[in-house]
């Protein structure tokens, strides 16, 4: 490869230090699990009452764009793994104000979503074991991941693996019940007329269409994980390219086969689609014994598991940012193949979460949630950018690099940008969307001046 910005720019310098014990059947169901969190099980409910059956075109739509953007991501992350995944080759391809600024916005935003999912859980074993309080529980969770995530990462795995299994198979049960009851072998089968009726398939309008898919591209957030787990497989190469390939297609069977058997199960204006979800709803409608308890169960443990993986994701982006130099060095340090300072200040930083949702609910934490909700769309648009000029580079310097291509590139890679720009354009459309946008473009701004400062006198001190 020629000396160019490129090659020269910062690799994952760390990979080396970082344990290799993820074989390929954990980052598999990484990939797979991962994504599966309580927003499928229980927060999809919203998305229905606000599109009605069409929530089924938001889902197809928000999975159309993940596979683009995970394809792309797939194409970078075989050719160069690196625990930093996303924020190494937006450093790479873009500048290094692109790499801190996707690095920093994707560890705070993953540290929220630890706190909101711990203090879920919390609520959720508190609403079983009335005597202990939420709070304890939040305490014990948080100690606990945190502890395993200080270990051999191929503790992590093992959680992950068996946590994902629990969650797919919680969800192809669901999926053999939904489609026995469509077809009458259990309960009525309900033909068209909940697809038709209460108001037709778009009962509120293409606006309603319009609400409905924000939340679908969001509950698909999450997958970008497996890239940055793969660095520490025995063969990242391989196994990101298997884990990327086989994963999306799946996952949009999972939740688009969920919406579309719950859409036409249950009336869509149904008050416990929103209430308990719409998993719980239809296995109640099918008369399945102890649906409620059993849903309940599946939500915790999907809970647990995005905490875990949150937690893991967190710690390896911020030891990626600060063995780039992009952060405090102390964190640097590797004992085990585990970046154990790492993992502490990710979890430090989602319990200061915690309390802040517990002391300040409407104004820190509210910030929080906020400019986080739109960050996933951020990290996008840097990586359709990144690939958009990684590709050019590859294929003129390095091809045989190129073991996963991005389909019809260059102008897929486009259609995904443009996709990812017209969301955040269609989230200037709703009061609440506007404040997660607003609150979202104070963040991405205080770290792209960061990143552009640390550029400049990086450069002024070269020259």
């Amino acid at each position: 490869m020629s000396t160019t910005k490129a090659s020269r720019a910062p690799e994952a310098q760390a990979a080396p230090e970082l344990g290799h014990g993820l074989k390929r059947r954990h980052l598999s169901m990484i990939a797979l699990g991962g994504v599966i969190g309580a927003g499928l099980f229980v927060g999809s409910g919203a998305g229905i009452a606000v599109a009605g059956p069409g929530i089924i075109l938001a889902f197809v739509a928000a999975g159309l764009l993940v596979m683009l953007v995970m394809r792309m991501l797939g194409e970078m992350s075989a050719a160069h793994p690196a625990s930093g995944s996303f924020s190494v080759h937006a450093e790479r391809e873009i500048g290094l104000w692109a790499g801190l600024t996707t690095g920093w916005l994707y560890w705070v935003t993953v540290g929220v979503a630890v706190a909101v999912e711990a203090t879920a859980a919390g609520a959720l074993v508190h609403s079983w074991i009335t005597g202990v309080p939420a709070f304890v529980w939040v305490g014990i969770f948080m100690v606990f991941f945190c502890a395993t995530n200080l270990t051999a990462v191929k503790n992590f795995g093992e959680f992950e693996f068996w946590f994902a299994a629990v969650k797919i198979a919680a969800i192809v049960a669901f999926l053999a019940l939904g489609v026995l009851g469509v077809a009458g072998v259990v309960g009525h089968a309900p033909g068209t007329a909940n697809l038709t009726g209460h108001g037709g398939f778009l009962p509120h309008g293409g606006h309603g269409l319009i609400t409905g898919l924000l939340p679908a591209v969001f509950a698909y957030g999450g997958l970008e994980a497996v890239t940055i787990a793969a660095a520490e497989s025995d063969n990242p190469r391989r196994n990101v390219a298997t884990a990327v390939r086989t994963a999306v297609w799946r996952i949009a069977i999972f939740y688009i086969g969920t919406m579309a058997l719950a859409v036409t199960l249950v009336p869509w204006n149904n008050p416990d689609v929103v209430k308990l979800g719409p998993y719980v709803t239809v296995l109640q409608l099918l008369n399945v014994p102890g649906a409620a308890l059993v849903m309940k169960a599946v939500v915790l443990i999907a809970l647990l598991s995005a905490m875990n993986a949150n937690i893991y994701s967190a710690s390896r982006m911020v030891h990626s940012l600060v063995t780039r130099g992009l952060g405090p060095r102390a964190l640097a340090k590797v004992t085990g193949g585990v970046p154990r300072l790492s993992v502490l200040a990710s979890c430090g930083f989602g319990f200061a979460a915690v309390l802040a949702g517990y002391f300040w609910p409407g104004t820190v934490f509210l910030w929080l949630l906020n400019s986080t909700g739109v960050a996933i769309l951020v990290v996008w648009l840097f990586i359709g950018i990144a690939q958009l000029r990684m590709r050019r580079r590859v294929e003129r310097e390095s091809p045989e690099l190129l073991t996963v291509r991005m389909w019809a590139y260059p102008y897929l890679t486009w259609l995904a940008i443009a996709a990812v720009v017209a969301l955040l354009a269609l989230m200037t459309t709703s009061p609440g969307n506007r404040d997660q946008l607003y609150a979202a473009g104070v963040l991405v701004a205080a770290l792209s001046a960061v990143g552009y400062w640390r550029q400049r006198r990086n450069a002024a001190t070269a020259r």
